[in-house]
């Protein structure tokens, strides 16, 4: 598979590294060219600079032969924005935004963005783990 990750933070860089080694092509967007250094010298994907909202950016990273987009920025917004862009103009058939606040994700629900909301997922994995 092609995929486009965005954000090249904690989560980014894992899911970069594993697609990676599992054999897809992946390619990181970031705004800030110093975060690559993070990825490690076993990173053998595609790392464009810039922002994930901005179409001539996207395109420079290949997401019209994109399989799959993931936003993982530290900004719900972003996420958001990006994601529509990446399903809505060029149709990218997997497209999942990262958020931290569990009241956007409803509205993200309702506009057909598929989300993750790390605060619910770690907060009920807590509640599992002490048996509530």
């Amino acid at each position: 598979m092609k995929i486009l990750i965005l954000g090249c933070g904690r989560v980014g860089i894992y899911l970069a590294q594993t697609l990676d080694q599992a054999g897809h092509q992946v390619t990181v967007i970031d705004r800030n060219p110093d975060s690559f250094a993070k990825l490690g010298a076993d990173y053998g994907g595609q790392m464009v600079v810039g922002t994930g909202i901005d179409e001539d950016v996207l395109k420079k990273a290949g997401i019209e032969k994109a399989d799959a987009f993931i936003a993982v920025t530290n900004g719900d917004n972003t996420n958001a924005m990006a994601a529509q862009i990446a399903q809505h103009i060029f149709h990218v058939p997997h497209v999942v935004a990262r958020l931290y606040d569990p009241v956007r994700e409803e509205i993200y629900h309702l506009l057909g963005l598929n989300t993750v909301c790390s605060t619910v997922m770690g907060a009920e994995r807590i509640r599992e783990m002490v048996g509530a």
